[in-house]
């Protein structure tokens, strides 16, 4: 009963949202989309099928797929951050009702469960048992239980990401969890003769085929262990924000006085960095997207894992684009907390907006010059970066500062579980998906038409032009903005 009345709020709170038709028009999209992953998907589960039947003979080929469910699992992970949030909900009006604490964060995790993302790679994982387990003697009540199997494992991948991402928003260094937990199991598996995480998640792929309850029972106890942690540090984060516990400790505070020869965008430079580096969500985001970059651009220029072309382009977007993937999407949403006190001056929203174009731009260094080890090492071309660099600060940030004008909703600066909910729209993920998936469709379109050396210079030459002129388009998110002022002013008002 009281996860049904959790969900109809959720649904009546969707539908009164100041962005509700935008978010519809958005979810139309990211299902067309949606659509388009999954048609890849099957095309690669029914490829591998007769790959691998071909390239190993003496073995199955569900052996050699369930021997990367670890990769599987990794690739995952990575891929949640930037496209999953945390589960969030307006938890502190309900500890205000006899309600247990435990059941409102329990509705959170199987909300959690039940998303979406969880089922994914069961386009891939279902085509290739079709093709694989059909033959063999399991049938179709074989693929019924890898189908099963496979979801198991990705809640628990759900689980521990989840784990990882709400203890890395309250404390950056807890990144050192899943990269320690990676590295020990590839050193177990590379330095030693019998690959024993390979192994053993091929016998674990081989006992979900088979139906093994032993293999079950392992995985929902993995599960059922997750969801308790997962609880247990939610509950302590909850009340962490609740108490309002303040800190008393002097801190040293830049004025960032430099900034003030240039004049009113230099004020609104200094307020974009105080809001960055001040306020809980922005500073938590500002350190997730730079680990990521880091780990990235490392792996990128000393390992060979990701050598391919497909994934040298994808990492080098990437990490020129996450910061506005993450950041910009929600342009003056932050601001919507004190966007009364910027209208009382004149052409202050357009100074603000500069500023923060200026200091994005700007931003795009960070990412050219950890990249540059993957330069020198001849896995990137400096005309592929500057390429990104200048498609990013021109094209995608155009795209990006449109959001300027339908933003409607305030995003709390300082609150999480506890606040309401504050992951981006729809509309918002669509915008965010196409910022990172034009770029890379419009990259290999060109570069099937005219080679790679011209598709770069085409992007090259596209993003220097939009890029320069800047202040021209600027000019028109201002003045749309301001027609729609009172509107978006009055969406803030009611999501503060």
């Amino acid at each position: 009963m009281l996860f049904n009345e959790l969900r109809k709020q959720g649904k009546l709170a969707a539908k009164r949202h100041p962005m509700y038709e935008k978010n519809k028009f958005g979810k139309f999209f990211m299902y067309l989309m949606s659509a388009f992953w999954i048609g890849y998907l099957i095309f690669f589960g029914v490829s591998f099928a007769f790959m691998f039947r071909e390239s190993a003979p003496n073995m199955e080929p569900y052996h050699l797929m369930n021997k990367g469910l670890l990769f599987v699992l990794v690739f995952d992970f990575m891929l949640r951050f930037p496209f999953q949030k945390t589960p969030t909900q307006e938890v502190k009006p309900y500890l205000l009702l006899p309600v247990k604490r435990n059941r409102i964060l329990d509705f959170l995790l199987l909300r959690s469960g039940l998303h979406t993302f969880n089922i994914i790679w069961l386009f891939l994982f279902l085509p290739f048992a079709i093709f694989t387990t059909i033959p063999t003697f399991y049938g179709i009540w074989g693929i019924i239980t890898y189908g099963l199997g496979i979801y198991l494992l990705m809640l628990f991948n759900n689980y521990w990401f989840l784990l990882c991402r709400t203890l890395m928003s309250e404390r950056i260094w807890w990144i050192l969890l899943p990269i320690l937990v990676y590295g020990i199991l590839a050193i177990l598996e590379f330095t030693l003769e019998d690959h024993p995480i390979s192994t053993f998640t091929m016998n674990l792929g081989e006992g979900f085929i088979e139906g093994n309850m032993l293999a079950f029972i392992g995985i929902i106890l993995a599960v059922t262990c997750m969801w308790l942690i997962n609880r247990l540090v939610m509950t302590k984060v909850v009340y962490t924000e609740i108490s309002k516990v303040e800190d008393t400790k002097v801190k040293n505070i830049s004025d960032y006085k430099f900034l003030e020869k240039y004049g009113e965008v230099g004020e609104y430079f200094r307020l974009e960095l105080k809001m960055l580096l001040r306020n809980k969500r922005t500073k938590s985001s500002l350190r997730s997207i730079g680990v990521i970059v880091i780990l990235f651009s490392v792996a990128l220029s000393f390992f060979d894992v990701y050598d391919g072309t497909f994934m040298k382009n994808f990492i080098a977007i990437y990490n020129f684009a996450v910061f506005g993937m993450v950041i910009l999407v929600q342009i003056m949403s932050y601001e919507g907390n004190y966007l009364d006190g910027l209208m009382s001056r004149k052409e202050s929203i357009f100074s603000l907006l500069k500023a923060k174009y200026y200091f994005y731009t700007l931003s795009i260094l960070v990412p050219f010059i950890l990249l540059i080890p993957a330069i020198v090492m001849g896995k990137l071309t400096l005309l592929s970066c500057l390429s990104y660099a200048f498609f990013t600060s021109g094209v995608i940030y155009f795209i990006l500062f449109q959001l300027a004008v339908y933003n409607n909703k305030t995003v709390p600066l300082n609150e999480g579980l506890s606040g309401r909910q504050s992951s981006g729209t729809g509309f918002q993920s669509l915008v965010s998906f196409g910022c990172f998936g034009v770029p890379l469709i419009l990259l290999f379109s060109l570069k099937s038409l005219f080679g790679e050396t011209i598709a770069l210079w085409i992007l090259l030459i596209v993003g220097i032009v939009f890029t320069f002129t800047s202040q021209l388009w600027i000019k028109n998110v201002y003045k749309r903005f301001m027609k729609r002022r009172y509107k978006n002013m009055e969406g803030f008002r009611d999501t503060k």
